[in-house]
């Protein structure tokens, strides 16, 4: 078929310069009119393509047919990202006026928008929306809150958040709660990401109640007169990369003494903090649910000489948290009757350090170890005892070891001492190491004699921290003593 669709158009041009040059040749010696000439142009095409289109029909197979005109295609529907920006629902970036309403039309958009299906059992699947501060700063003068609960996979971030003087004392800027009382989660995975939360010394920065795998990173909370990070039942919660602080100092702040609030308040289990600054506030973090995890914590929000406290653990009887990496400058670790608390591989400066908090007298499961200590020489012990209320009367597996210690007093529950005399009786004083009063549950000794004598020995008294060895004979001896005040019973 193309061979003969080829040779159509080798006659077609044979054709076209026979009739031309015929036409020139009969025709009178004179110029053209542009009309004359403009008709033989359109002749010559008229027969062109009536010579293509037989070539077209010619070379068609018997067995074609014709396709039909294909329909229009439907209009596709256009996918919006689920990106709110909330400049786009009239929010003032400015500061200026506020911005409450279209903060929460954003929200509430974001809230209702495309579901992805479920996370925890009916909890809605946001598709990982987004609410976009678009690098703003926004007056408030309410809480912003979800308006249904049973949600997650959202994402606010990118901004900045102040309460204007009308915000109620007693709420936070973000506040992931509902009203009542509900047996299942109410948010789950709602991050909280790039944001400075300015309380204006109305309320806290951001309440999460009964949620489950919450983020809140790379935040920076202030002017807070109440909390700048409630976490309230639920569980893993996780804050990391964030600075707290109700005052905006860098420490040595001449009102110190006046901080107030909390920074951080964990009432919940399984949560984490992780790599935080708290710099200004009465109490640097409070818990009072299990399983907690500190990490990377500095803590310099108000001196434990003026009254503050850098951790709080008010969880008498079952502690289970663990404190590792941390810095506490100038402020103590607080923990009331620790049962199952493990407090590690940190620095404590300025005379800072572990209080044990009798409530009924209980300690157990307590390891202190592998903590520096830096200290003012004014004879503050590394570790100290609070039995205001009551004395410790339960002590089990307590291990307070292998601190490194400079201006200040070592205090340990295990300790070692070498007596070197000529007598028969060698006492050897724990007093000043030991952290419990009275208490050697283990001694172990040896008794080294120097000369030809083999003289008898034995312990013969334990008691007031102090650990007696006796021999039959004066000799000229070596006594080595080990005491444990915290083995398991």
């Amino acid at each position: 078929m193309a061979t003969i669709s080829r040779m159509w158009f080798i006659f077609l041009g044979i054709t076209c310069f026979y009739v031309t040059y015929s036409y020139g040749e009969n025709m009178p010696q004179r110029t053209l009119s542009r009309g004359t000439h403009q008709e033989a142009l359109l002749g010559l095409k008229a027969l062109k393509a009536s010579i293509t289109r037989r070539d077209s029909i010619a070379s068609t197979p018997p067995s074609f047919s014709p396709s039909p005109t294909p329909s229009p295609l439907p209009p596709q529907e256009i996918k919006k990202p689920h990106v709110y920006l909330v400049t786009s629902y009239g929010a003032d970036p400015t500061g200026n006026s506020d911005s409450t309403e279209a903060l929460l039309a954003a929200i509430a958009d974001a809230a209702k928008g495309p579901s992805e299906g479920f996370l925890m059992k009916d909890i809605k699947d946001l598709g990982g929306a987004q609410i976009n501060l678009e690098g703003g700063k926004y007056i408030i003068s309410q809480p912003l809150k979800l308006p249904l609960a049973r949600a997650g996979n959202l994402m606010i971030h990118g901004g900045t958040i102040r309460a204007s003087n009308l915000f109620p004392p007693d709420g936070h800027l973000i506040d992931l709660s509902t009203s009542g009382e509900s047996n299942s989660y109410n948010y789950e995975y709602i991050t909280l990401k790039n944001l400075l939360l300015d309380s204006n010394f109305r309320g806290g920065g951001i309440a999460i109640k009964n949620s489950l795998r919450i983020n809140i990173d790379n935040c920076y909370i202030t002017h807070f007169s109440t909390t700048g990070i409630l976490v309230q039942s639920g569980h893993e919660t996780y804050i990391r990369n964030t600075f707290l602080g109700q005052h905006i100092t860098a420490g040595g702040d001449k009102h110190e003494r006046d901080f107030s609030g909390t920074g951080i308040s964990l009432q919940g289990n399984d949560n984490a903090v992780t790599d935080v600054v708290i710099f200004s506030a009465d109490i640097g973090i409070l818990v009072t649910g299990q399983a907690n995890t500190l990490s990377g914590v500095h803590c310099y929000n108000k001196a434990s000489g003026f009254g503050g406290t850098g951790i709080y653990l008010k969880l008498p009887g079952l502690t289970q948290t663990r404190i590792v990496n941390s810095y506490m400058d100038y402020t103590n670790i607080v923990a009331e009757d620790p049962v199952q608390l493990h407090i590690s591989s940190s620095f404590f400066l300025g005379d800072a350090g572990i209080v044990l908090k009798s409530v009924k007298g209980v300690v157990s499961g307590l390891n202190i170890v592998d903590n520096m200590f830096s200290g003012l020489n004014k004879g503050v012990d590394i570790v100290k005892l609070d039995q205001s209320n009551s004395h410790f009367n339960q002590i089990d597996q307590v291990f307070v070891a292998r601190n490194v210690v400079r201006g200040m007093n070592l205090k340990a529950t295990a300790a070692k001492m070498s007596l070197l005399g000529n007598g028969t009786s060698w006492t050897a004083d724990f007093n000043k190491v030991l952290l419990f009063p009275n208490l050697i549950k283990h001694v172990v000794y040896s008794l080294s004699a120097s000369g030809n004598t083999f003289p008898n020995h034995a312990l013969r008294n334990v008691s007031q921290n102090r650990v007696v060895i006796e021999t039959d004979e004066a000799v000229n001896a070596n006594v080595f003593v080990t005491v444990d005040q915290g083995n398991a019973s």
